[in-house]
């Protein structure tokens, strides 16, 4: 189910997939309860925690974005001005996954770790990332973007990226940190980030100051305090991908409130069961619901978890299912593998992104359940085949 940024990299069909239209009528739908768990790899070795020789953490009072290089001089003049303490540049720039701008920096982790909120310096699991190439999601970020960690994801006329990792890195309008050698690989342009340490007392000094040094359409910004937020990780260190049309973000934070109630029994097949569901959502058609529940999980035959650990028969993510799962038969559990629960979930998940309004605004819905415009085109498709099939 929904994805962020793109949809992670393809790892290979299934019957879920198919481009025709599977038969509903005799599909009676019964909960599925997920397998047993299985013990997670280990993460192996780790390094030291960031504070202990040669790390000196440095909080930024700044960050400086530039449209093109800052020079040596201009360097100068800043680390020469009252009140700064250090100052250290970084390339960064922004690139696109289906479409989707990801503004991002690159750095040298040893020294960008000096850089980072404390918890985020102690964490050798996001440094050891940055070091094998991959990308660290900044964790508000992750959220809106609703990224899939451990999954990969191909950069529009560029390489693919793992996202490895997500943590608080607190630097408003970066989306993420990657490596330098992977930041000349996707055209980052060099030197145009700044970040300066100096008093917190003295940042309104020091903002008017480097203001005032920088060439026209440069931006200064005021960084606040370090985040208590916590690290997240992709499962393993390998550049494995989420399995394709199975994967929901959990990023539910700048999306609308959702409803909480919400009843359809216990019909006796999936026809009944999308139809009544999408009464959950005035203007969303059935067939819209049948389509996403035969991607997803082919009604119930597949149900999961996948790689990236979505569940149940319309594949969320147990993060999104807290913020739109629903109790569909009324016996007072929401089951993430229930479809009577799951179906419901669905139409309640698309209601909130826009869905009844119908048109463009239901494609985008589509898009925020699977963020890729041709699973949007493959379950419009199969949406336009249960029409035909059960006028």
């Amino acid at each position: 189910m929904v994805i962020g940024v793109g949809r992670p990299a393809e790892s290979g069909g299934s019957a879920a997939a198919e481009s025709g239209v599977r038969d509903l009528t005799a599909i009676a739908p019964v909960a599925t309860h997920p397998p047993a768990a299985t013990p997670e790899s280990s993460a192996g070795p780790e390094v030291a925690a960031a504070g202990g020789p040669g790390i000196t953490p440095t909080p930024p009072r700044l960050l400086v974005i530039s449209s093109s290089t800052l020079t040596e001089q201009t360097k100068a003049d800043i680390s020469r001005l009252k009140h700064v303490q250090k100052i250290d540049s970084f390339d960064g720039g922004a690139v696109k996954v289906s479409g989707v701008a990801l503004n991002l920096i690159a750095a040298d982790p040893a020294r960008f770790r000096a850089w980072a909120p404390k918890v985020v310096a102690e964490q050798p699991r996001v440094w050891h990332a940055l070091a094998r190439g991959e990308f660290v999601a900044d964790s508000s970020a992750a959220r809106r973007l609703g990224l899939v960690l451990g999954a990969e994801y191909q950069v529009d006329g560029g390489p693919r990226l793992r996202a490895a990792a997500s943590a608080p890195f607190g630097l408003p309008g970066v989306d993420g940190v990657v490596s330098e050698e992977t930041g000349r690989r996707l055209g980052l342009l060099p030197g145009v980030a700044l970040l300066v340490h100096g008093p917190e007392k003295a940042a309104a000094a020091l903002k008017a100051g480097v203001g005032r040094l920088l060439s026209p359409g440069a931006q200064v910004v005021a960084v606040g305090g370090a985040s208590g937020g916590a690290v997240a990780t992709g499962s393993g260190s390998g550049g494995s991908a989420a399995k394709a049309g199975t994967a929901d973000t959990g990023g539910t934070a700048d999306r609308p409130a959702a409803a909480r109630r919400v009843t359809v029994g216990r019909p006796g097949s999936y026809l009944e069961l999308y139809r009544k569901s999408a009464e959950v959502c005035p203007g969303l058609s059935w067939t819209v619901l049948a389509a996403i529940g035969q991607v997803e999980s082919s009604h119930g035959r597949n149900n999961g978890p996948s790689s990236a650990g979505a569940q149940g028969p319309m594949q969320f993510m147990p993060a999104t299912w807290k913020a739109y799962g629903v109790d569909g038969d009324g016996d007072g559990v929401a089951d993430i593998w229930s479809p009577y629960d799951a179906v419901p979930s669905a139409a309640n998940y698309l209601c909130a992104n826009g869905a009844g309004q119908g048109g463009k605004k239901l494609e985008k819905a589509i898009w925020f359940y699977n963020h890729s415009w041709s699973y949007v085109a493959k379950v419009m498709a199969i949406s336009r085949g249960y029409a035909a099939a059960y006028p």
